[in-house]
């Protein structure tokens, strides 16, 4: 019994750490890729595709991606709301990270 269960809490061990690992990567990646690489294509937001309108969100991705490389300017053409949206989801992704840290350690 207690083999069966060192083996699951090692599993969770290991699956937590790979959750981690990918969730440490996302800003690494977006930080290595250049600041226009999402600014090409068309837009994929469903409500701009069926009424030809901007919305709230349209320019985020865009946004955000050139906040993270400090294109400020750019950052704000595409949509002035990333300024409030980019601190969000550090703080989102940092509570993430802490909580998988916690759960690794709990293991």
């Amino acid at each position: 019994m207690t083999n069966r269960f060192i083996q699951s809490s090692q599993k969770k061990i290991v699956l937590y750490r790979t959750i981690l690992i990918f969730w440490i990567s996302i800003p690494i990646i977006l930080i290595l890729l250049p600041n226009d690489f999402f600014d090409e294509g068309p837009p994929i937001c469903l409500f701009t595709v069926l009424s030809g309108i901007s919305c709230y969100g349209c320019g985020m991705t865009r946004a955000i991606m050139h906040l993270i490389h400090l294109d400020i300017e750019t950052a704000y053409a595409y949509n002035m709301l990333s300024f409030l949206a980019l601190p969000l989801l550090m703080i989102l992704w940092l509570h993430k990270i802490r909580s998988l840290l916690k759960k690794i350690k709990k293991a």
